[in-house]
């Protein structure tokens, strides 16, 4: 409370004591009750010029807060399959249990395997161990607290960065509680296996194996590679302590089209443990052509390379840069064609193009001339000016043509081209409309149309690369880029009639992936139906097996996680329930589990995590001493504090409610002793 404040209260003082005097003892006949009612009568003119005042006061609560203590707990398959769960639940009750430790710190549980989790239920059975995001996703919740972590892991990642780095950023205390032991066991293993995913008929598609042997002993073995029952390839391999490794080199042919599938073994010793990773099935689609993509343009721009690498990054595509001159001779050898930024010298192009009715993507952009381009272009015009624009990419999510999954295109940069509404004199698709300072707008940024059998893109921007750095930076990877043009692409070089049932799969997956199998349907418009029940019927080729799953609607698209499948050839059928509309596939499922290829607990990462991060580790088999070395760390002592509240006195509501007390004793009291 200020100074001033409190004269104004003193002041409020003198002049209610004044002024009740005046009318008490000074006004009145002197009585005995005259002191009661000028001291009520102040009461009443005090609180009332106090609530004028309205000082404020300070409340200040002080209270302790404990240090968190965060467990993340490794929920991965490896960790069975080293036979450690059983101790590892064990260890976690016992956290749970030390009533000390509860009271010196606050316990938040995690789990972890391919994604950071809050630990409602441990079972050891996920796929696939991240341990490098589950560290930044702990850095992100604990950034401005003291929160020593316990990471019960056997150290063992799948997939994912070194979570070496991670843990560097983590500035917590790191105490792993190590999964396993360091006894060293011969082991045989195929490290990595390493072949395209397509291959073409009647060549030969390469195959690198890398074998790895963990002992002190000379080994021989044999490595095979068997389609069915039979044996394809076959070498010896010698290795020993020094010599703990081989990289094979072959070719295998491609002689049906499908899938094809085969099976890497490295004969196992007597004396090996794990046999599991002696093992591993892989598989090849062999296709009989391979589409070609044309990228013609006279400008050099990072988005022809951005291009170039989004539409090869599916094997089963090439590109090609040509000038456009260049092409008019051999585009019959394409497929489809990019035309990046067309002008005046794509002119005898595009009479081919037009004579040959062929597909092409269209990019524009400040560089597109656009009096050649309205004058050749049939469909599509935009008014002249030597403005530029900015635009923001908006998803349609109406969009039917075929699935676009939302890549966070709000998020991506703004590409630039001239400025203006292109008019189109066909029906058009939009994929993604115009949004310019934030205000959407109904342009298209991203068309699709059909015309006498043509199939035509247009994007009107440049800067796609922007786009792509954007979507690694959101993604970790550039996949989803990359899927996005490669379905644009897929869509140009086919002519294939619209479908109101549109299935989205791959031919084969390997058994640690997720099976994610996406459909659209639409109703007779050709606009998406969210009111759609759709199912899909998968059997088991081998087994003969039949099981229903729903597919759940997700933004624009319906999906179904087929991941609880084992490894094995399956058939399935997609069908609606308000109609008879059905598509049916095939996909298979390759047995590997890449948790079970470890034989032991990366002690020594682990080890690191604790030194680099002032922590310490130690192992399941006597984890006792951590209670005791946390609890008496003078680190992770509670941390007083407190909490200022500044309180005006007119949320004080009892004032109001003594105001009237006193007014409401001196009246009663008055009109008592007959003075009113």
């Amino acid at each position: 409370m200020s100074s001033q404040t409190l004269i104004y209260i003193i002041l409020a003082g003198i002049i209610a004591l004044l002024l009740a005097l005046f009318q008490y003892k000074y006004k009145s006949k002197s009585t005995k009750r005259n002191s009661l009612f000028a001291f009520l009568r102040f009461l009443s003119i005090f609180f009332t010029l106090l609530l004028l005042i309205n000082p404020k006061f300070e409340n200040v609560q002080v209270y302790s807060e404990k240090p968190n203590l965060v467990v993340a707990v490794d929920n991965s398959s490896s960790v069975k399959h080293l036979k450690q769960d059983s101790k590892a639940t064990a260890f976690i009750e016992s956290l749970k249990g030390n009533k000390a430790l509860n009271e010196r710190f606050s316990l938040d549980f995690y789990s972890f395997g391919s994604a950071l989790n809050t630990s409602d239920s441990i079972n050891f059975n996920e796929k696939q161990s991240n341990i490098n995001k589950a560290f930044r996703g702990l850095t992100e919740i604990y950034k401005n607290t003291v929160s020593p972590t316990v990471i019960i892991s056997d150290g063992n990642q799948t997939y994912g960065n070194d979570y070496g780095f991670s843990a560097k950023k983590y500035k917590q205390p790191i105490y792993p509680i190590i999964l396993g032991d360091t006894i060293v066991y011969n082991d045989l293993k195929i490290n990595q296996l390493n072949v395209n995913k397509y291959a073409y008929l009647k060549n030969k598609f390469p195959v690198e194996a890398i074998v790895v042997y963990n002992g002190n002993e000379i080994v021989n073995s044999k490595f095979i590679v068997t389609a069915g029952s039979t044996t394809i390839f076959s070498k010896v391999i010698n290795l020993n302590k020094s010599n703990n490794a081989q990289v094979l080199n072959f070719t295998l042919p491609a002689n049906r089209v499908g899938v094809q599938s085969y099976r890497a073994t490295i004969v196992p010793l007597n004396s090996e443990k794990n046999k599991i990773n002696n093992s591993k099935n892989f598989a090849v689609e062999v296709i009989d052509q391979k589409t070609k993509v044309a990228i013609v343009s006279t400008l050099i721009h990072p988005d022809l390379g951005t291009l170039r690498k989004s539409i090869e990054a599916n094997e089963q595509r090439t590109v090609a840069f040509l000038k456009p001159n260049e092409l008019i001779n051999q585009i019959n050898d394409f497929q489809m064609v990019v035309l990046y930024q067309p002008n005046n010298s794509f002119k005898s192009l595009y009479a081919k193009l037009n004579s040959l009715n062929k597909n092409k993507f269209v990019i524009s952009g400040p560089k597109t001339d656009w009096r050649f381009l309205n004058a050749e272009s049939k469909t599509y015009t935009l008014d002249i000016t030597s403005q530029t624009e900015d635009y923001q990419a908006i998803l349609n999510t109406n969009y039917n043509t075929f699935i676009i999954d939302d890549l966070e295109f709000n998020s991506f940069p703004p590409l630039n081209s001239s400025f203006g509404e292109p008019q189109f004199d066909v029906p058009l698709e939009t994929i993604l409309f115009k949004s310019v300072n934030g205000i959407e707008t109904q342009e298209p940024l991203l068309a699709t149309f059909e015309t006498n059998g043509r199939r035509e893109a247009v994007l009107f921007g440049e800067n796609l690369w922007k786009w792509r750095a954007q979507s690694y930076l959101n993604q970790r990877n550039f996949n989803n880029f990359d899927d996005f043009i490669g379905k644009i692409v897929q869509y140009l070089s086919s002519n294939k009639r619209k479908n109101r049932l549109n299935v989205e799969y791959e031919s084969f997956y390997e058994d640690n992936n997720n099976v994610i199998i996406k459909a659209q349907f639409f109703n007779k418009n050709y606009e998406f139906d969210v009111n759609e029940t759709l199912n899909i019927i998968v059997k088991d080729k081998n087994s003969g097996t039949t099981t229903t799953f729903p597919l759940i609607l997700r933004n624009n698209n319906y999906q179904v996680d087929l991941s609880s499948l084992s490894a094995s050839d399956y058939s399935f059928t997609v069908k609606a329930t308000s109609e008879s509309i059905s598509k049916s596939g095939t996909f298979k499922i390759l047995e590997y589990s890449v948790e079970q290829q470890f034989l032991n607990a990366n002690v020594t990462k682990l080890q690191l995590l604790a030194t680099n991060s002032k922590g310490k580790g130690y192992f399941i088999s006597n984890p006792n001493p951590i209670f005791n070395d946390l609890i008496e760390d003078e680190r992770y002592k509670p941390i007083q504090k407190s909490t200022k509240n500044t309180v005006p006195l007119i949320d004080w509501k009892y004032l109001l409610f003594l105001i009237a007390l006193t007014l409401a004793i001196e009246w009663f009291l008055r009109k008592y002793n007959g003075l009113i």
